[in-house]
């Protein structure tokens, strides 16, 4: 198994650069179930992060390279079900895509609820807002 990192993946799917879109993309086709490719929760966090507030994709359209990413036979992504729920979630608008993985951490290691300021993610399950006073 290898690891791919989130300039990887951006050059993969948005071929903005285009000598590195191709070494990205003759990398991805070298990936097999014997080879796959590993991709981290926080590769995914930094990628939402680029393709929202660097190159301004819509939620919907982040969501699609993350089922993309999730569905890809030959790509091994930390807890794929954590992201595939997150990447459902986002689509739909609240909570941005970070906050829903850090619940979903948080609940996976049965430390809940998670405590924040934000409003937006203390709507999500087990997140509980704290307010000053």
């Amino acid at each position: 198994m290898i690891a791919l990192d989130t300039n990887v993946l951006l050059r993969f799917f948005l071929r903005d650069d285009e000598e590195q879109a191709e070494e990205a993309e003759r990398l991805m086709l070298r990936l097999t179930l014997d080879e796959p490719g590993f991709v981290s929760r926080e590769v995914l966090v930094e990628l939402v992060w680029a393709l929202e507030y660097t190159f301004r994709f819509g939620r919907e359209e982040i969501a699609t390279v993350l089922d993309q990413l999730v569905h890809a036979v030959a790509v091994e992504i930390e807890c794929a079900s954590d992201v595939a729920e997150a990447a459902r979630g986002y689509r739909r608008g609240g909570a941005d895509f970070a906050d829903r993985m850090i619940a979903a951490a948080a609940r996976r290691a049965g430390a809940v609820p998670l405590h924040t300021f934000d409003r937006k993610a203390a709507r999500l399950p087990d997140v509980t807002l704290l307010e000053t006073r």
